[in-house]
């Protein structure tokens, strides 16, 4: 044997196995879909436990000195304990999100309800979007075609300003538009940042109606849910939706543009 065809044969034998390699390092599925798992568990030991049937307008009625009491008691700690139930009902995607900031702005007001919620709502969509991506993104892009990689495309250069029209007009839920985002490949900072701007208006709307609680209970009436839809509060919400596509249309006619002076 020669000494060059030595040194190959020495190289063949140190060279790595890749796809070994590729296996070693790739986790296990059960692994990836341990995330969403988790939560899927905490949804239904939510629903089976009944503790959402706690909160209601009635419960709220019944215990409204009870409540009021501890906020005042406990400043810091009513705050935190708000925080988190939010977080949690947000994370498990539970659908008690008006009633519960109707709750903050009874208990602290509209303003400092409105600050805690919004936080609050982000960091439980955050987890959602997390959880999400981490176990589904990388087999969405094996499994997508061309059409969904040109849906991605268009969402990602625009996902800030598609984010803030979605969290301002609540046609979607609010649990699948924390889902989408994370499978279109949406950078985490437009995520965050279009969440929390986004839902402001509707959350002040919403801590506002609990602002004023206590004279419905007083009247023996319950708010209105679907306030957020009448005229008076989509209209002005609509056009801030408008506002946050301008920079898409935008876009679109200065490649426009570009594309018929390139044609000339």
């Amino acid at each position: 044997m020669t000494k060059t065809s030595s040194m190959a044969s020495h190289l063949s034998d140190q060279k790595p196995d890749t796809h070994s390699e590729i296996k070693s390092t790739s986790k296990p599925l059960w692994r990836k879909l341990l995330p969403v798992i988790v939560l899927v568990v905490g949804l239904v030991i939510a629903w089976a436990s009944g503790v959402l049937d706690l909160l209601s307008f009635e419960s709220l009625r019944e215990n409204r000195d009870l409540l009021q009491g501890f906020v005042a008691d406990n400043p810091v700690s009513s705050i935190l304990v708000f925080m988190g139930l939010y977080v949690v009902s947000v994370a498990l995607s539970l659908p008690i999100g008006s009633i519960l900031t109707i709750t903050g702005g009874f208990l602290f007001g509209a303003f400092l309800a409105t600050s805690y919620v919004v936080v609050s709502a982000t960091i439980g969509a955050t987890i959602v979007y997390l959880a999400a991506r981490y176990a589904f993104y990388d087999l969405m892009r094996a499994k997508a075609g061309n059409a969904v990689r040109r849906m991605e495309e268009g969402f990602a250069e625009n996902a800030f300003s598609y984010l803030m029209v979605l969290r301002l007009i609540p046609i979607f839920p609010f649990w699948l538009v924390n889902l989408v985002p994370a499978l279109l490949g949406v950078k985490l900072r437009s995520f965050v940042f279009g969440t929390m701007i986004g839902i402001i208006p509707g959350t002040f709307v919403y801590a506002s109606i609990g602002d004023g609680l206590g004279a419905l209970f007083d009247q023996g009436k319950t708010p209105d849910l679907g306030i957020i839809f009448e005229p008076r509060i989509l209209t002005p919400i609509i056009g801030l939706a408008v506002l946050a596509l301008l920079p898409v249309a935008y876009k679109k006619l200065r490649k426009r543009k570009i594309g018929a002076n390139a044609d000339e």
